[in-house]
């Protein structure tokens, strides 16, 4: 069996967890086909609530065993942002299964960890600037881990003047790719937000694939 799994994410570029839900289905030995639709493109606009997201994806029609919805706990408690998208999804679609997916408080501290990584996408991957990475046990706890990402990515670049501001412009690419370098086993694993992700989509997953 082949579980399809409709993804909604917050923003595009935070659609590189795609390639996570992949990686995580086939670690359990499930497939899985995951569609993350742009909803940019409709002619109309679309809201950015989750159940506006919900309601027109539902509308331009497709079938999904599970769906997989990210919003940042922003300055919210983690808890409150998952009984928003339980209550979405009862409202807009309750026939369908889903995972949140919550970063907290955003989902740049999970890109906070990795040091190499974060030199590479910088374009200084030999550079020893020390970068003063936080502990993942720590990294939830930063204010505005957006804010940390971009100056961390500025410090290990070594950038000023233009090519700082042409750094600056790349940020959501930047993030793109650390996103798509995020190592599942690395320190992201140690995060409880992470680890909540996994839990809750192997959950479904085998819930769906019996016998997993």
């Amino acid at each position: 069996m082949t579980v399809r799994v409709l993804f909604l994410s917050e923003g595009t570029s935070d659609q590189g967890l795609v390639s996570h839900v992949e990686g995580i289905a086939a670690d359990l030995g499930v497939a899985v086909t995951v569609s993350a639709p742009d909803l940019r493109w409709l002619p109309s606009r679309v809201g950015q609530s989750v159940p506006d997201k919900l309601r027109i994806t539902r509308e331009l029609g497709g079938t999904y065993d599970l769906a997989v919805v990210q919003r940042d706990a922003d300055r919210g408690s983690p808890d409150v942002r998952r009984t928003e998208i339980a209550e979405a999804v009862d409202k807009a679609w309750p026939e369908l299964a889903h995972v949140p997916v919550v970063p907290v408080r955003m989902l740049e501290a999970w890109l906070l960890l990795d040091e190499q990584a974060i030199r590479e996408v910088a374009g200084n991957p030999r550079g020893r600037i020390p970068l003063d990475l936080p502990k993942a046990t720590a990294v939830e706890r930063i204010a505005d881990p957006k804010q940390r990402l971009k100056d961390t990515l500025a410090k290990a670049g070594d950038c000023k003047g233009r090519r700082l501001a042409e750094l600056q412009q790349r940020f959501p690419r930047n993030r793109h790719r650390l996103l798509d370098l995020l190592d599942r086993d690395g320190p992201v694993a140690e995060v409880p937000s992470w680890q909540a992700f996994v839990s809750d989509l192997s959950g479904a997953l085998k819930t769906a694939v019996p016998g997993v």
